[in-house]
């Protein structure tokens, strides 16, 4: 049984500066250094990952409060919260199985007290400041910046990996 909770990492940063396209290429990188990675990824958009039509959107639209989808290959559980105030990010790492992934990197979540890389791309106009707080461990950008915090190239996906992979002996 673990001790210890599965460590979460926050990947932060304003909308458009590629959060996804980098997680796309550094999860692989992390896999073949035999790291288990979950995600987390928070979205402000309607979302639905069952189509309609299908028996468990009928099922689940119906007024099932969980529906779970399995196959051979892969199952999802639906849980439908239409009173929940605030979404609880640690609630949400919880229903991760702790036995099967080493690390739950989150996309988003930016005000959660939880250790993150910030993701700064100074094209978009805004300012590098207000993403920081006291859990930032890292800064991800495409050119240099003025602060203290560690610095990682945002188009060198394997420097954020290998920065990934040395936080996470720590945190062991």
């Amino acid at each position: 049984m673990r001790a210890k909770p599965l460590p979460l990492l926050g990947i932060t940063a304003y909308s458009g500066t590629g959060k996804t396209t980098l997680l796309k290429q550094v999860i692989p990188l992390l896999r073949q250094q035999q790291i288990r990675v979950g995600l987390i990824k928070h979205t402000h958009h309607d979302m639905d990952v069952d189509k309609p039509g299908k028996d468990s959107y009928e099922l689940r639209k119906a007024g099932a409060e969980q529906t779970l989808v399995a196959n051979q290959q892969r199952w999802a559980l639906m849980t439908e919260t239409p009173d929940l105030m605030k979404i609880d990010l640690n609630y949400l790492a919880s229903r991760f199985d702790p036995d099967s992934l080493d690390l739950i990197l989150v996309e988003g979540f930016k005000d959660e007290p939880i250790n993150k890389i910030a993701l700064y791309r100074n094209t978009l106009n805004h300012r590098l400041n207000d993403l920081l707080d006291q859990h930032v461990i890292a800064v991800a950008s495409d050119e240099q910046l003025e602060t203290i915090l560690p610095q990682l190239n945002i188009n060198q996906p394997e420097q954020v990996a290998d920065f990934i992979v040395e936080w996470l002996n720590m945190e062991r």
